[in-house]
């Protein structure tokens, strides 16, 4: 880390040495650099990338440095932590046995999350990603709430803050780095809002950890490592855009005698195309995935969770059997009702044929009334298992 100081005007901008040529170095500023030039300061920065950490960044929306962006002043914090740390090691992290709920009807009961998972919400422009993050964030339990609004619209900060979470950032912390600001900003404002996450998970705290989105992290990967002169692969991605992945989304999870960071990272699928690099790379890494469809939207289904789409790798471990059935259940008659749409629409089903698909006409609009729940509607995991299993008429024993 460097810092840049103007001789003639003061003016200051920090930034990383990003490339070592024989006795020559490169920088990346943080920020732009109008007004400096040939002759200018450039200082060593000994304290490298940290920032400062504590319960006062509780309640505030900052930037990747941990300065308050909310106009309420200056935070006061103790602490330094660094922003690049190793990911959790294999045989330190917890099992995951308990469950996550998200006040997500389709989600508790279809898509169950346990605690120190890490999820990703796929999805199309327009579709609905950032009211289903507002969802989760007001309708999870968890003590602890970070959320990174990465490379998005500076329109969409105050937005997500007042709509989508009703203004109320209660036990919160709001990482923002806007489309605006430079690639090294957007890149490290998702590490330092994990760092902000591990900080309270070292203290024993189950903290929810939501990133919107994965994809602009990327973004700004690939044109530092273009600058730099990385080769383009697909999509004109450099390697280390996706080797920077899992650098960061392996650092959520459940550590033993710690506690856990249960991630969502949203990725946007240009053009609704599952085979984009970076959403392939990301579905590999992570513990399950949540596809919006805009088909469903379409029907006017909120939020259109893709249920068939869709998975959670750790469900199975962390429910009931009965709930395990009825999910199951719920899954084979939405599909037989897929299949045969085209049919039972023009009429040349006949009832009686097949004693399942008849199970599923009886059943399909309270299947999706199932699936449809209010923004500002938030359920209880044990409701909508109930109400799952009841829809389902699974035996409970």
């Amino acid at each position: 880390m460097v810092r840049i100081v103007s001789k003639d005007t003061e003016q200051e901008t920090v930034g990383m040495v990003t490339e070592l040529v024989g006795r020559e170095f490169y920088i990346t500023p943080f920020s732009f650099v109008e007004g400096l030039k040939t002759g200018d300061n450039v200082f060593l920065d000994q304290s490298g990338l940290t920032i400062p950490v504590g319960k006062a960044l509780l309640g505030r929306v900052v930037d990747p440095f941990m300065r308050a962006v909310d106009g309420k002043g200056v935070i006061e914090t103790t602490q330094k932590q660094p922003i690049i740390k190793p990911p959790i090691e294999a045989m330190k992290r917890g099992m995951i046995d308990e469950v996550f709920s998200v006040g997500v009807k389709s989600i508790d009961g279809l898509l169950t999350c346990g605690k120190g998972q890490k999820l990703g919400i796929f999805a199309g422009s327009g579709v609905g990603k950032s009211t289903l993050m507002g969802m989760i964030v007001r309708g999870s339990q968890a003590p602890i709430k970070v959320v990174a609004l990465i490379g998005e619209r500076g329109r969409e900060v105050p937005e997500f803050i007042e709509k989508n979470l009703g203004g109320d950032l209660t036990n919160t912390v709001i990482v923002v780095a806007t489309s605006d600001d430079s690639p090294l900003m957007r890149k490290y404002g998702a590490f330092s809002a994990m760092s902000v996450a591990e900080y309270f998970k070292d203290q024993g705290k189950d903290v929810l950890f939501i990133m919107d989105s994965v994809t602009r992290f990327a973004m700004a990967q690939r044109e530092i490592g273009l600058a730099l002169g990385e080769p383009p692969t697909s999509k004109g991605y450099p390697p280390s855009s996706l080797t920077l992945l899992p650098q960061l989304m392996e650092r959520a999870g459940k550590e033993e005698g710690k506690g856990s960071i249960t991630a969502f990272f949203t990725v946007l699928i240009e053009g609704d195309d599952m085979s984009d690099p970076i959403a392939d790379q990301s579905r590999s890494i992570l513990d399950g995935h949540i596809v919006l469809s805009r088909e469903l939207t379409d029907f006017g289904i909120y939020p259109p969770v893709h249920i068939l789409n869709s998975a959670s790798r750790v469900m199975n471990d962390i429910i009931s059997k009965e709930h395990e059935k009825a999910a199951r259940k719920f899954r084979r008659l939405y599909t037989l009702l897929k299949e045969n749409e085209m049919l039972i629409r023009i009429g040349a089903y006949i009832k009686g044929s097949d004693s399942e698909l008849d199970e599923a006409i009886e059943k399909k609009e309270k299947m999706e009334a199932f699936l449809m729940q209010d923004a500002n509607e938030s359920v209880e995991f044990k409701k909508s298992v109930e109400a799952l299993v009841s829809l389902m008429e699974i035996e409970t024993t």
